[in-house]
């Protein structure tokens, strides 16, 4: 019996470390396909803002958006994010301001600002797209954050694509994309076994 249960146990950690394995593949390969094609909007996933600055990490995915709306991949910008206990101001309301700085007209700039966790993001701006009769998107954030945004957007019917940016703080940073990846692989499996976020 002894010895039945220490086979179970080698063959679940087995289990454990392929499906881990594999999970870091989907992760990393991802974030390295550019999907970017006509779309009707571009949606950025929201980061942390500080008195209305986007962060390092927030103005990355702005600034390649915002180039996706000049090069005509799509005509409209929807930002995501609500604001932290203390914060004077949204991250999403922090992203039209640095987008209408950088030239896009506010008229083809939608927010959603109550969200706080991915999932929130991406079922409130599911809701945002079928008012505005939107069915298609393409989605920027961080490489390693790529693959639960499209499966989310999947879950909730929305026909997307990612094109994530290249130039965040995290390019130059292995620890920090190695932090990343882990986080995305314990949200990933807590989205799978909950349906929820963290």
């Amino acid at each position: 019996m002894r010895r039945e249960l220490i086979r179970l146990a080698g063959a679940a950690c087995l289990g454990l470390v392929l499906a881990g394995g594999y999970a870091t593949y989907r992760i990393w390969a991802q974030g390295q396909r550019d999907e970017e094609r006509p779309a009707e909007a571009i949606v950025v996933m929201g980061a942390a803002q500080y008195n209305g600055r986007p962060s390092k990490v927030f103005a990355a995915r702005l600034d390649h958006a915002v180039g996706l709306y000049f090069a005509g991949v799509a005509p409209r910008l929807v930002l995501t994010g609500g604001k932290a206990v203390g914060d004077r101001t949204t991250e999403a309301a922090a992203g039209r301001a640095f987008a209408i700085g950088l030239g896009v007209p506010p008229e083809d700039i939608l927010i959603e600002e109550q969200s706080r966790t991915t999932l929130e993001s991406v079922r409130a701006v599911a809701a945002l797209l079928a008012a505005n009769d939107i069915r298609t998107a393409i989605f920027v954030s961080d490489r390693p954050h790529m693959l639960r945004v499209l499966r989310m957007a999947e879950d909730e019917g929305i026909t997307a694509w990612g094109s994530p940016t290249q130039t965040s703080p995290i390019e130059a940073d292995l620890a920090g994309q190695v932090d990343a990846t882990i986080h995305e692989l314990g949200a990933l499996a807590y989205y799978f076994l909950t349906g929820g976020s963290s």
